[in-house]
């Protein structure tokens, strides 16, 4: 996959992902069988880090000049997303229904599997 294609789909999850925090819709956290926060305040902080992350990642790929969030900046946060992700999985104790361990299971190997692709892609020779 081209390094363009890579950006603007992690730039997609991320925009999608912070928008979904930010209003952290009580019901589609239930039907997910994710954990519930006693407030909004945090999963709304970490959204819009996260939208913002995606828009950085726009910016990067089509406004070059300003300069934005690279591949590299892309797989940090990506592998350090998925990985504590699945610490809390795998040591956090978690009690979860089966579509929540299945949903956050999902989001750790789409974070893990796009971070190997960008990888991958930014060490192949510059072909954008």
């Amino acid at each position: 996959m081209k390094k363009h294609s890579l950006l603007v789909l992690d730039a997609i999850i991320n925009l999608l992902l912070g928008v979904l925090l930010m209003i952290f819709p009580r019901p589609l956290v239930d039907f997910l069988g994710i954990p519930n926060a006693v407030n909004s305040f945090y999963p709304s902080l970490l959204g819009a880090v996260l939208f913002g992350i995606g828009i950085a990642l726009l910016v990067h790929q089509y406004l070059p000049r300003i300069g934005g969030l690279g591949l590299g900046g892309a797989v940090s946060i990506n592998l350090c997303g998925g990985l504590v992700l699945a610490y809390w999985l795998l040591m956090g104790g978690l009690d979860l229904p089966m579509r929540g361990l299945v949903f956050l299971w999902v989001i750790v190997l789409v974070l893990v599997i796009l971070s190997v692709m960008e990888l991958h892609s930014s060490l192949q020779p510059s072909r954008q």
